[in-house]
C-alpha cells in the first residue's frame, strides 16, 4: 500500500507515521505537510533515511503541488492536516476555514480524480459541541460546534460525507477526544503544563479549571485510525475516546504530583471565549465492529507522557529557541 498522510509532521500525524511504519513494514508512506508553526520534522528524524518514507512540503490547498504524487498512485489517504488551536481560531477564523474546509475539498477532489481507494478523515469530538454533567457523544449526536475551529472541522466533515454520498467514494470519518503523548506542541494543555512545571513557572488554568475532557493516549488513537483504514465500513463515522474523563484541574495536579511540584504554581486566568464545559466519547461502535481497545488508561498514559518530556529536553528546547523551524526550512526545498 502507498499511504498518504497529510499533516504528518504534526503531533498525531508523526505518531501515526511511526506507528504505521512499525505495524506495516511493507507500506510506503508519503508525508504531506506545509510546516506551519506546529509542524516539526524533528518528530520524524528517525525515519528520514528510510526508503519507505517520503516527505513532500506542500499545502493541501495547493492542488498543483499535490497532483503529481496522486497521479503517480496513492492507495489511501489519512487526512490529519488542519489548523487545530481553538485560541488561534478565535483570533484568525478565516485561516481555519481556508485550511480545514477548502483544503479538505481540494484533497477529496484529487482522491476522486485519481481513484484513491480509501479516504480517512480525522476529525474531533468538538464538532458535537458541549455536554452537560451526564451523557456521551455518539456518532448520531447532532453537530453543534461552538468555536471557529470546531465549526471549520464540522464543515470539513460534511464535505467528506458529501463526496462519499455524491461520488461513491469510500470515506470514513473518525472523531477523537483530546489526545496527549510524545511530540505534542507545547501550546496544548498537557505539554504546556509539563514544561512550566519543569521550570517552576506558573501553570495558567482557564476559568475555574473544571472543564472536562476525555483523554486519549495518542498511540491508542493511531491504532484506531489503522483499524478504520483497513476495516471501516464505507461511509461510516467512528468515535474514538478513552473513557478517561478528567477536568483540567485534575490533569494539572496529576502533573504537579508526578514532578513533585507544589499546587501553588497553579494560576487561574480569564476563561477562554466559547469554552465548552465537557466532552465525553462513546466509542462502543469502534469496539464492537472493529475490535478496538485502548492499551493505556489515564494514569499510565500521563506517566509515560511526562517521562517522555523529561527524557527529551532537547525537543522542547528546539521549539523554545526556534531551532526546529530552521530544521524545517532546510527540508522545505528538497522535500526532505
Amino acid at each position: 500500500m502507498r499511504l498518504m498522510v497529510t499533516g504528518g509532521a504534526g503531533f498525531i500525524g508523526s505518531n501515526l507515521i511511526h506507528y504505521m511504519m512499525k505495524k506495516h513494514p511493507e507500506y510506503e508512506l508519503v508525508n504531506v505537510d506545509v510546516l506551519t508553526y506546529a509542524g516539526n520534522l524533528h518528530n520524524l528524524k528517525s525515519v528520514e533515511g528510510d526508503d519507505r518514507y517520503t516527505f513532500l512540503h506542500g499545502d493541501i490547498r495547493d492542488r498543483a503541488k499535490l497532483e503529481p504524487i496522486c497521479r503517480e498512485g496513492v492507495d489511501a489517504i489519512v487526512h490529519l492536516a488542519a489548523e487545530s488551536h481553538v485560541d488561534r481560531s478565535i483570533e484568525e477564523p478565516d485561516i481555519f476555514v481556508q485550511t480545514n474546509v477548502v483544503g479538505t475539498q481540494i484533497l477529496l477532489d484529487l482522491a476522486r480524480q485519481y481513484n484513491v481507494s480509501r479516504f480517512v478523515h480525522v476529525s474531533t469530538d468538538e464538532v458535537y459541541g458541549t455536554l452537560g454533567s451526564t451523557g456521551l457523544f455518539t456518532e448520531n449526536t447532532p453537530l453543534a460546534p461552538n468555536s471557529p475551529y470546531s465549526a471549520s472541522k464540522a464543515g470539513s466533515d460534511l464535505m467528506v460525507r458529501a463526496y462519499g454520498e455524491t461520488f461513491g467514494m469510500h470515506v470514513n470519518i473518525t472523531r477523537c477526544s483530546n489526545n496527549y503523548g510524545p511530540y505534542q506542541f507545547p501550546e496544548k494543555l498537557i505539554p504546556l503544563m509539563i514544561q512550566h512545571a519543569m521550570q517552576d513557572l506558573p501553570l495558567p488554568v482557564y476559568g475555574d479549571g473544571l472543564n472536562v475532557r476525555d483523554w486519549l493516549y495518542v498511540e491508542d488513537h493511531c491504532c484506531a485510525i489503522d483499524l478504520v483504514l483497513h476495516g471501516g465500513a464505507k461511509g461510516e463515522v467512528y468515535n474514538v475516546g478513552g473513557r478517561n474523563e478528567r477536568n483540567n484541574l485534575q490533569v494539572v495536579r496529576t502533573i504537579l504530583d508526578e514532578l513533585g511540584k507544589p499546587d501553588s504554581l497553579i494560576q487561574f486566568v480569564e476563561d477562554r471565549l466559547g469554552h465548552d464545559r465537557r466532552y465525553a466519547i462513546d466509542a462502543d461502535k469502534l469496539r464492537s465492529t472493529l475490535g478496538w481497545e485502548p492499551k493505556h488508561d489515564y494514569e499510565s498514559g500521563i506517566r509515560e507522557t511526562i517521562r517522555w518530556y523529561l527524557s527529551n529536553p532537547e525537543w522542547l528546547a528546539s521549539i523554545k529557541s526556534g531551532e526546529y523551524r530552521r530544521y524545517n526550512q532546510s527540508h522545505e526545498q528538497d522535500g526532505g
